[in-house]
């Protein structure tokens, strides 16, 4: 049998493990492909940390939109729990485009950038 040792500290570098058993390796094309998708992870948890998303389901009967709304939660869950995990790979590359896809996601979808509003955020009606 052969011993891996596991970074417990920060480290630069393409030869990593991240999220599965010798993957990506020491490809440094898989490593990019590692990285891609981690942006990508980190990017869709903001876009299902987006109220619209969740309010989709509005229009179904109740159990149906509660159904939808429970789905999406336990996706953006799920996928939060695989970046934690693919950053305790302790890969600074890692850690950089987790960083990076969260605030693509953020100025996307939560930002008043490109929106004008929160588009992201309901509309509270103010008493007056």
């Amino acid at each position: 049998m052969e011993k891996r040792y596991t970074h417990m500290t920060f480290f630069w570098g393409t030869n990593s493990e991240i999220l599965f058993t010798m993957w990506p390796g020491t490809r440094r094309g898989m490593y990019g492909l590692a990285l891609i998708v981690v942006f990508l992870m980190a990017f869709f948890v903001e876009l299902l940390s987006c109220r619209r998303i969740a309010r989709l389901g509005r229009q179904r009967p109740r159990l149906l939109a509660a159904l939808f709304q429970t789905a999406v939660h336990a996706l953006r869950v799920g996928l939060a729990y695989l970046l934690m995990l693919a950053l305790m790979s302790f890969n600074v590359g890692v850690l950089i485009v987790a960083i990076a896809g969260s605030t693509a996601g953020f100025l996307l979808f939560h930002s008043s950038v490109f929106h004008g509003v929160e588009p992201c955020a309901e509309a509270i009606p103010v008493k007056q």
